[in-house]
């Protein structure tokens, strides 16, 4: 029997060795059981009626600036003059390059749509907002943004686009959309006629975070249980109201500080576009063509 000891444990005391291997073991053990990505709480949680959710239009929810296009369709209905139409590509192609708002071209344009505009009804320009966006808009929304508003929806919360767009192309956005609806810059009229002259000033930078906050009193939100979206370092104010900040598209600034504050952030630009930015050409090409799994990925881990 002697000859079959091997078979059996040792029966002696550890060793400080021993010890020492067996706690090294299990911190490893630890460690790497921490390490497994955990998901995050169900996000937007379901019932929630004192969330919402804020979305800025250009460039997060659509391709470009919803103004631009808006002139496009003006141009269209000999609203203005060929010139005029030029100013407006240009601004377009340099709002695609930059992929962020320049103040100074935001303005021109906005200067330029008021003296477009002024004399009309309003009535008129959101009748022929329902065809511009048809024609020039629809085809522009990205999808991966849209799963992640229809999200809100599901859950039961109301989700608002936030922008410098005026008021009224806004709502019929909002509106097609399916969304609750928008907070835009709003334009002086008298007897439903628009004067050239705007109430207050654009909606842009700080004040959209004054309309998000005005409108969560109104409606009894708590601001810590909403989220916000956006591609612009404009939107900083609207975005640092929200317990749930989400950088959509980034420019570059936005995409540091969102990173620095550990931010959500989204791309569902083109692979050309996100590779300018740091991302993957095949994660922002996925993206584009996922929007349904963006929907998923909205309870999934921050990155």
């Amino acid at each position: 029997m002697a000859a079959l000891g091997w078979l059996t444990p040792r029966r002696r005391s550890a060793t400080a060795r021993s010890v020492l291997a067996g706690e090294a073991s299990a911190e490893a053990a630890r460690k790497s059981s921490q390490d497994v990505p955990q998901e995050e709480p169900e996000f937007p949680v379901l019932g929630d009626d004192r969330a919402a959710a804020f979305f800025d239009l250009d460039n997060t929810v659509m391709q470009g600036a919803s103004l631009f296009h808006f002139g496009r369709g003006l141009y269209k209905r000999k609203f203005f003059e060929t010139r005029d139409l030029a100013r407006f590509a240009w601004q377009q192609a340099y709002f695609r390059l930059a992929g962020s708002e320049d103040p100074e071209h935001m303005q021109e344009a906005r200067d330029s749509a008021l003296s477009i505009v002024k004399g009309h009804r309003v009535a008129e320009l959101q009748s022929i907002g329902e065809e511009i966006y048809d024609e020039y808009m629809a085809e522009r929304i990205w999808p991966g943004t849209l799963a992640l508003a229809q999200a809100h929806l599901d859950a039961g919360q109301k989700v608002w686009l936030v922008t410098a767009a005026p008021v009224e192309i806004a709502t019929v956005i909002a509106r097609r959309l399916g969304l609750t609806g928008a907070l835009g810059t709003v334009a002086e009229s008298v007897d439903g006629v628009y004067t050239g002259k705007l109430v207050g000033e654009p909606l842009h930078g700080p004040a959209k975070a004054e309309a998000v906050r005005a409108l969560a009193t109104a409606e009894g939100l708590d601001l810590s249980r909403c989220a916000a979206y956006s591609d612009s370092h404009n939107d900083i104010p609207m975005l640092s109201l929200v317990g749930h900040p989400y950088a959509i598209n980034p420019d570059t600034k936005l995409r540091k500080h969102a990173r620095n504050l550990d931010w959500r952030l989204r791309d569902y630009r083109t692979g050309r576009k996100a590779a300018k930015v740091g991302i993957p050409a095949a994660a922002g090409v996925g993206a584009v063509a996922g929007g349904t799994a963006a929907a998923i990925a909205i309870s999934r881990r921050r990155r």
